[in-house]
């Protein structure tokens, strides 16, 4: 079928994405997949039963918009327990279908034609284009290579009577570094007596290590009175593919979120939701994770110490940075590709983060899998 009527494209510089391009590459060539984010282990069986239960019972319709008020409830609860917040579950609290959908559904409730919204670099690929999707201009602040450090005054410099929003994003997805409660602060005083938005990305609060605690927007009331803090199931209960997370904000930033979520997908898978609310009881299934994801990351360093790739630091997050400059000068996609090739092992280059494609020769892997898969891509690595 041709159509001869010429579709102008609203992203005529994006592509598929990289985390789409490296697993087709790993399935291409049969590589270990230690590019897209997911863990290869399962959920709770607990979870999957609750799951089962609730599909047999027949909650298989519809849930409310917001989600269903029980799972709201607990996490009201959970949020204030944590972080000291208190969040309204009618009015503040909305269940989504993932992350990237309360993404981009919170830019567009706020952003419109001709904002600013300034945006951290190395960031998650789908922030720009629901930027430039809804006529935003993004406005780009580099953190520091190679330790990925915020300096607060040249991020001031970037806002203006035009700033609409900040993306911020902590435990980091790609580097795993966190924002302290001296960013929290340094962040709150440059947004006083402004009008600005805080999007807030926590999909990873859970896994954080060596003994710091996730600071949290909710933690610092007048950040978070102009805050759209997103959470994720997925992360948490290793379940990416349910594609289930949240949204917390004030009421008056909630009603708008809300009036794009319901256009968007307008509510979130049922079942899943009832399963949530009753397993989110088990408080050590995400109190525990940190040192589950630690365990993991120390494992993944032991395993290619006195390899030719050296180690970034890793403070969150399942993503560990290796800088490769020992190795090769190549592009970090080409090599990236050739990894995948010769090698047998997929990772992601980082200059896809970027929006000039900044190559520091660091590829980022994900040690949210097996033993087993980490001892055989580690093997494989050491020889590169």
């Amino acid at each position: 079928m041709n159509f001869s009527g010429a579709v102008k494209s609203k992203l005529p510089h994006v592509g598929t994405t990289i985390f789409s391009v490296m697993t087709a590459h790993a399935n291409e060539n049969q590589a270990i997949n230690l590019a897209q984010g997911f863990p290869d282990f399962s959920c709770s069986p607990k979870l999957i039963e609750l799951v089962n239960h609730y599909m047999e019972k027949g909650f298989n319709q519809y849930a409310p918009m917001p989600g269903i008020i029980s799972l709201r409830e607990k996490i009201a609860a959970k949020t204030e327990a944590l972080y000291g917040a208190k969040y309204n579950p009618d009015t503040e609290i909305t269940i989504v279908p993932g992350g990237t959908h309360a993404i981009y559904a919170a830019v567009s409730a706020v952003v419109r034609e001709g904002d600013e919204v300034v945006v951290i670099e190395p960031c998650y690929d789908s922030y720009v284009p629901a930027i430039q999707l809804n006529g935003g201009r993004a406005v780009f602040y580099e953190m520091k290579y190679p330790d990925y450090s915020i300096d607060w005054n040249e991020v001031k410099k970037l806002i203006n009577f035009k700033t609409r929003m900040i993306m911020i994003n902590t435990p980091h997805n790609p580097t795993g570094t966190v924002l302290t409660d001296k960013d929290m602060l340094q962040l709150q005083k440059i947004l006083d007596n402004t009008d600005v938005v805080v999007l807030s990305d926590e999909v990873y609060e859970h896994i954080i290590f060596d003994h710091n605690e996730h600071q949290s927007v909710a933690r610092f009331p007048k950040l978070a009175e102009r805050s759209i803090i997103i959470s994720s199931f997925g992360k948490t209960y290793h379940t990416t593919g349910w594609k289930m997370g949240y949204v917390l904000a004030p009421e008056n930033l909630t009603r708008e979120f809300r009036k794009v979520h319901q256009f968007m997908a307008f509510s979130a898978n049922t079942p899943i939701q009832y399963a949530l609310a009753d397993f989110i009881d088990d408080a050590d299934a995400y109190l525990q994770l940190n040192q589950f994801y630690e365990d993991k990351r120390n494992y993944f360093q032991k395993l290619i110490k006195g390899s030719n790739f050296k180690l970034l630091p890793c403070k969150g997050s399942y993503f560990q940075m290796l800088n490769y400059a020992k190795i090769t000068q190549e592009r970090d996609l080409d090599f990236a590709v050739r990894l995948t090739k010769e090698h047998k092992v997929a990772s992601i280059p980082t200059s896809v983060f970027y929006h000039k494609k900044n190559d520091n020769n660091v590829l980022r892997f994900c040690f949210a899998k097996s033993n087993e898969t980490l001892e055989k891509a580690a093997e494989r690595l050491m020889r590169v």
